[in-house]
């Protein structure tokens, strides 16, 4: 699986943006998928994950009520909207994915494949 991240960019506080995640495999194939984020100097964090199917998802809890991940297994893309965006939202933002276990499984090791990031920065 090859996981391609795009949609990142600069926004001022308060803003939107939606970061896309491209599969070279059909998301139907079904991997859970999730978003994490990181930035310099920290570790790599659990953002969103969405189950097989789409219908259940998982937010971590610094952004629930402002992010929405949903994926549309037909363009074997996933999507992550960021709404009401905030300075400590910036990093560098990763699509990942995994055959088996959990899509609320928050540990980086747990995740089989990962995309190469993109950026988002929110200031003013």
């Amino acid at each position: 699986v090859q996981l391609q991240a795009s949609g990142g960019g600069w926004v001022q506080p308060g803003g939107s943006l939606r970061l896309s995640c491209a599969a070279s495999v059909r998301t139907s194939n079904n991997p859970h998928m999730a978003w994490f984020r990181q930035v310099p100097g920290k570790e790599r964090e659990f953002v969103a994950g969405i189950s097989r199917s789409g219908s259940s998802t998982y937010y971590a809890g610094s952004v629930r009520g402002r992010f929405t991940v949903a994926r549309d297994n037909a363009k074997n893309t996933a999507y992550l909207q960021m709404n009401g965006l905030k300075p400590e939202d910036t990093g560098v933002y990763y699509c990942a994915a995994d055959r088996s276990g959990s899509y609320v499984n928050t540990e980086v090791s747990h995740w089989e494949y990962w995309g190469q990031g993109t950026q988002v920065t929110v200031s003013s």
